[in-house]
């Protein structure tokens, strides 16, 4: 295989003009954009909304709670999506590996249970 440098000469093409783009547009908006500062455009813009109060208030310990189930439930299901998808009819596995993979995943999803069980008795779904 002979690699020349003219091989490359598209993907250096495209690469300038996307740093000529990006230059271009930076430049255009520091010379079209408004110049004069006032309280109003000097605001946080936060979602639509004025901003009420201290950004650095603190927030009650339920959120995080709900945040880390979340998380937790969240990676479980990336977990099983590999073995579902290896369960299809037409797939390589051995019928050893799919009793073997079945019984983690039920092992796994014990286990899960036994957390939620656990936060549930803990009361972190139990809002005030």
């Amino acid at each position: 295989m002979d690699f020349t440098l003219s091989t490359y000469y598209p993907v250096f093409l495209y690469l300038l003009v996307v740093i000529g783009f990006a230059a271009s547009a930076l430049i255009a908006t520091h010379l079209i954009g408004p110049r004069k500062k006032t309280p109003v455009k000097q605001m946080a813009y936060e979602s639509g909304m004025d901003p009420i109060g201290d950004a650095r208030q603190r927030f009650d310990v339920k959120f995080y709670l709900i945040a880390i189930l979340f998380l937790v439930f969240d990676v479980e299901l990336l977990f099983l999506y590999p073995w579902a998808a290896s369960f299809t009819s037409g797939s390589v596995l051995s019928p050893e590996f799919r009793t073997i993979g079945f019984i983690e995943v039920v092992v796994f999803l014990a286990t899960v249970v036994v957390a939620y069980v656990y936060a549930w008795r803990k009361g972190v779904f139990q809002w005030r």
